[in-house]
């Protein structure tokens, strides 16, 4: 084949020679991959089922010279660009149709200074890689629930998870990141140096460069920490909700608690009845000493009579795989999700009437509360903007059968129509499915017109336009 047809940044086709593409292959550590090469469909499948694009060349990076070999080359042929680090958005951004997909997955390194309490993390970690390491030696940098998540999609994004209230949003423990900009340069972004880079990336998602690595702050925490599930029957949710609320409001940062609500699975602890029937689930996580933690979460556990109560010392890396299983890829996925700035009743009567037409046994809605520290940072202190004390509603269908795509969807939407009016208007941009690019300047609030200068700034091309998009210029679309 002398020519290879690839798509461009305008959607439309360019011919690329074979010459061309020897001497891209030519310069990598990594490796070229087109489609009928062995690799090539590992390489190009997303954690969400929905998404089956098919890249034209995925390039395999094995360190930052390979990222800023093929972005030169993107630039200069001007194709369409998606970049992979673990797969996990929602969106499923990290691949595109008969562009180039640049691939992280293969840079997982994870080095820990132990003395100066950093760690360096390459772009392709997940965030089992970086507990592992971390907790070898009782440190932490806070991050999300889900082990198989990639970090670098998770930081970009801002980073919330069971020890957010505690120790702040992912974002804020980021101290410096190596980032490769659209013009191929490598660039090193903190507080000191290109520090409105810095800013940007930190909630801006991969709009402004390919971060190469990532040097984070580490806390001494775990390696046990005091966690598990109390779960009650979905007939009591009103009251187990209200004084939820209720014992949140003294709650210490040590502890996070969140809201699960499904069809049980069948887990280990639940009686035989109850799998299958509708259930409120509390899930909690105390970060600092046992002893100190079943005192923190007294109010909580003793809210009304559950079927089951399965809270106690847990290694930290275990707890942060809990809910693996029921997030596992290969399903279909769509999500919609609001930030709340208090959970009201009414908020939790139109959540609660959801789940009496739940489309799906993996359909579910979690309520997650975002605090504590991370509450404690100005708004426009990061792109990352909102900081008050909140809650997240993230409502999460997945199902297995395309059959089942309109109604899953559905009620998806649905709910989140349902909930708009007592929401904040923000929303997590780590949780936003690919139709939603309508809520890019809503999510961003009053960040969003800074977050467009820096874009325009550092790729005015909007190279970086496989993401929750940010175009260089207000009013331009990107093709």
């Amino acid at each position: 084949m002398n020519t290879m047809s690839l798509t461009t940044l305008e959607r439309s086709k360019t011919k690329v020679n074979a010459a061309a593409l020897e001497g891209l292959a030519a310069q990598l550590r990594g490796t070229l991959l087109q489609e009928g090469d062995a690799a090539y469909d590992d390489a190009r499948t997303v954690w969400n089922a929905t998404i089956d694009r098919r890249p034209g060349l995925i390039v395999r990076c094995s360190g930052a010279s390979d990222v800023i070999n093929a972005v030169n080359f993107a630039r200069e042929n001007r194709l369409l660009v998606a970049v992979r680090g673990g797969g996990h958005n929602i969106a499923g951004s990290a691949v595109c149709d008969g562009g180039m997909m640049i691939d992280l997955s293969p840079m997982k390194s994870v080095r820990v200074d132990v003395a100066a309490q950093r760690a360096w993390v390459g772009p392709g970690a997940t965030l089992a890689d970086v507990d592992k390491e971390t907790q070898a030696f009782g440190l932490a940098v806070p991050t999300g629930i889900n082990s198989t998540t990639g970090i670098s999609g998770l930081t970009l994004g801002g980073g919330f998870g069971w020890i957010t209230r505690k120790f702040g949003l992912t974002i804020d423990n980021l101290v410096s990141a190596d980032v490769v900009t659209a013009d191929g340069k490598l660039l090193r972004a903190s507080q000191t140096e290109n520090p409105d880079l810095f800013w940007a990336l930190r909630g801006g998602g991969g709009n402004f460069g390919i971060v190469t690595a990532f040097e984070f702050k580490l806390h001494q925490m775990g390696p046990q920490v005091l966690s598990g599930l109390v779960v009650h029957p979905f007939a009591d949710a009103e009251k187990v909700l209200r004084e939820y609320r209720k014992a949140l409001e003294t709650a210490p940062d040590e502890l996070t608690c969140w809201v699960v609500m499904r069809q049980a699975p069948p887990l280990p602890f639940l009686p035989t009845e109850w799998h299958g029937k509708e259930v409120l689930v509390l899930a909690m996580c105390y970060c600092g000493d046992i002893q100190a933690g079943e005192k923190a979460t007294q109010k909580l556990r003793a809210i009304g009579t559950p079927i089951a109560d399965v809270v106690g010392p847990n290694p930290f890396t275990g707890w942060q795989q809990a809910f693996d299983p029921l997030l596992a890829p290969g399903a279909r996925n769509y999500w919609k999700s609001h930030d709340l700035t208090e959970f009201s009743d009414n908020a939790a009567a139109a959540i609660t009437a959801a789940i009496a037409r739940l489309p799906g046994p993996e359909c579910e809605i979690f309520v997650g509360h975002v605090g504590g520290a991370a509450g404690r940072i100005k708004a426009d202190a990061t792109a990352f903007p909102q900081r008050n004390s909140h809650f997240v509603m993230n409502v999460h269908a997945r199902w297995r059968e395309p059959a089942m795509d309109k109604a899953c969807i559905d009620w998806a939407r649905g709910l989140y129509e349902a909930v708009k009016p007592y929401a904040a208007g923000t929303v997590y941009v780590n949780f936003m499915p690919e139709d939603e690019a309508g809520r890019v300047e809503a999510a961003y609030g009053g960040n969003y017109r800074r977050l467009v200068e820096i874009k325009q700034r550092y790729d005015p091309l909007n190279l970086f336009r496989m993401n929750q998009n940010l175009r260089p210029k207000e009013g331009q679309r990107a093709a």
